[in-house]
């Protein structure tokens, strides 16, 4: 079960500023519900967790075996929401070292990513790897003309038929895509693909507990009924029309954007746990390109303790104070390992013997937590139990409910990203794709070329 603690944001509040928004809070639930509000249309990912069928799930999971039992890697191709939700639930769920471990000592195929970069020379080494390795390919796009996917999809495609032959090939890639229009729909159903559905009405970004999170999941080996459990069940623990004291999304978004009133403008996710790095860059994505529009919204930073204590830990605790720290802590650890003693004791460490690890990782985290409110930033606690796909279920779900009623609180629409497309259009034109010349024009003058 999630835990959300916002005993240490108070003191930096008035005293009923939250209480305050109860009413606004209200009213972006109202909107959200009713669908009245702004990007009404992509509210799919509301009632997900419980309208997805066995049938479905049935279906997602006997795919995921076909390629299992053919590869030793599976390829993911996607870009932003495309990919950051799976590889956010596969590394949390993954052992830290899982990627070194021999084929033969792994229970499922390396999951590995392309299409999320436009670098010649990871593309180049991952061809090299998959020369040597029997593999297969998921690729993922609403489109098919996403010029990232699209790129590593090219060079795969092209790979992966040269390899095995087309007939083969076209059997060990799965597509996830539009229903009806697009590239990809039109190759997937011109080769014979295996395709699953992109909702129309769930963006990107919030689309982790659709086909584009739940095929890579199952494909890594996890348990995605468990995981769609996991997000029911906060589902309805977040539901409409409970008091902010109930309501773990509602009383974050009510946080943030009270803290936000205050000039807490940046705010910074942390992790104690290093295989939830990717859950903390999913993260970044749905607050940043959900809340950061018309000139508003908090920016989201990451870090990752307590390494980054030794990089970051100086500005955060005495640099400008327009922050606010939220903590993502994971209560139990699913191994144990005990501080031995030395008889020496050149490094000092008697005091921790007999210690375990986890103990002494979460003295780090009550440590900094108070160095930090000590030094002027409030601190958020978010706690999940374990690791595992009920919790992270959970944590997803969470994040997407609170997201929406923070954009709603913003005077936003959390669900378009119209500021994405500005880099694509220069890309373009810099690359003379037809129909950008006078884009490239001005990019001319304005480079001097």
């Amino acid at each position: 079960m999630l835990k959300l603690d916002i005993s240490q944001v108070t003191g930096f509040l008035s005293a009923d500023s939250l209480n305050k928004l109860q009413d606004s809070v209200n009213d972006a639930n109202k909107s959200l519900y009713s669908k009245t509000g702004k990007g009404s249309e992509f509210l799919g990912w509301l009632n997900l967790p419980g309208n997805v069928s066995d049938n479905e799930i049935n279906e997602i999971n006997d795919c995921a075996a076909l390629l299992t039992a053919k590869s030793d890697i599976i390829v993911v191709i996607g870009i932003g929401g495309s990919y950051l939700g799976a590889r956010a639930v596969i590394d949390a769920l993954s052992g830290n070292f899982n990627s070194l471990l021999h084929k033969n000592e792994r229970k499922s195929p390396l999951i590995l990513f392309a299409g999320n970069n436009i670098s010649e020379d990871y593309h180049y080494e991952l061809i090299q790897l998959l020369d040597k390795y029997d593999y297969s390919i998921i690729v993922i796009s609403k489109s098919g003309t996403t010029t990232e996917p699209a790129i590593a999809f090219r060079l795969l495609k092209a790979h992966i038929e040269a390899k095995y032959g087309k007939p083969e090939a076209k059997s060990r890639i799965a597509a996830v895509t539009d229903k009806a229009k697009g590239a990809l729909k039109k190759m997937a159903d011109t080769e014979g693909y295996k395709t699953f559905i992109i909702p129309d009405d769930v963006g990107g970004r919030f689309s982790v507990l659709t086909p584009v999170g739940l095929l890579p999941i199952a494909a890594a080996g996890f348990n995605i009924k468990q995981l769609l459990n996991g997000a029911k069940n906060m589902m309805n623990l977040c539901a409409e029309k409970k008091p902010l004291d109930e309501n773990p999304a509602d009383l974050y978004a009510a946080a943030r954007y009270a803290l936000y009133q205050n000039g807490k403008v940046i705010e910074i996710l942390a992790s104690y746990t290093p295989n939830l790095n990717y859950i903390i860059e999913w993260w970044k994505q749905l607050y940043g390109e959900s809340e950061g529009k018309e000139g508003k919204g908090i920016f989201p930073a990451g870090v990752n303790f307590t390494a980054d204590l030794h990089s970051m830990g100086q500005w955060i605790q005495e640099g400008i104070r327009n922050i606010f720290e939220t903590a993502l802590r994971v209560e139990s650890s699913k191994h144990s390992l005990i501080v031995p003693d030395d008889k020496e004791n050149l490094d000092e460490l008697n005091f921790l013997s007999g210690k375990k690890l986890s103990d002494v990782n979460k003295m780090a985290e009550l440590g900094t937590m108070l160095a930090h409110v000590s030094g002027g930033v409030p601190n958020i606690s978010i706690s999940i139990e374990k690791t595992d796909e009920e919790n992270l279920g959970g944590l997803i779900y969470f994040f997407e409910k609170a997201c929406a009623i923070s954009g709603y609180l913003l005077g936003v629409n959390p669900f378009d990203q119209p500021g994405v497309e500005a880099y694509k259009k220069n890309m373009f034109a810099l690359l003379g794709k037809r129909g950008f010349e006078d884009i490239k024009q001005k990019l001319d003058k304005n480079l001097k070329l």
